[in-house]
């Protein structure tokens, strides 16, 4: 058996890293009165696939991009196949279809906690809160890319 695809870690990931390190600070967000047309654009325009909602900068919600790729649908095409306009958009906002009140983390938590949040419930977003205000935002891709930062060294083949 080839042995050349088996690696050796270098240095433990340290899960007892704190969230701070790698969340994204100060996120993109939105209001809860934002419209769906504005929330579209932002997807449209933006990677990331998560948005907090905050009122006053205070988490009150999270959308992410496949629960509004799905509301889109189901706001969209009427029971007969019929597509509505984009004016049925401009009749709900951020507060009729988000999640409200998400689960969040501080950025004093660690990492390994964060992890064991997104394994266990499947989430892909966790907002970070300090003394009630959205400060950042940990997503799964932060997770995989701080596990993967440390060095790899290729074992020889045998």
């Amino acid at each position: 058996m080839c042995n050349r695809y088996i690696h050796k870690i270098d240095k433990e990931m340290n899960p007892n890293a704190l969230l701070a390190e790698i969340m994204t600070p100060m996120p993109h967000t939105i209001d809860p009165e934002t419209k769906l047309t504005e929330i579209y654009k932002i997807f449209e325009t933006n990677s990331f696939h998560h948005i907090p909602v905050v009122n006053e900068g205070r988490l009150v919600g999270m959308i992410s991009r496949e629960d509004f790729i799905q509301i889109e649908h189901v706001l969209t095409t009427s029971w007969a196949g019929n597509l509505n306009t984009e004016s049925t958009f401009e009749n709900f906002n951020a507060q009729d279809i988000m999640t409200e009140y998400p689960m969040h983390l501080g950025p004093e938590d660690t990492i390994g906690l964060a992890a064991d949040i997104v394994l266990t419930n499947k989430f892909h977003a966790l907002p970070i809160i300090e003394d009630d205000l959205l400060v950042g935002i940990v997503t799964s891709h932060d997770l995989i890319a701080f596990a993967y930062s440390s060095p790899v060294e290729h074992t020889a083949s045998q």
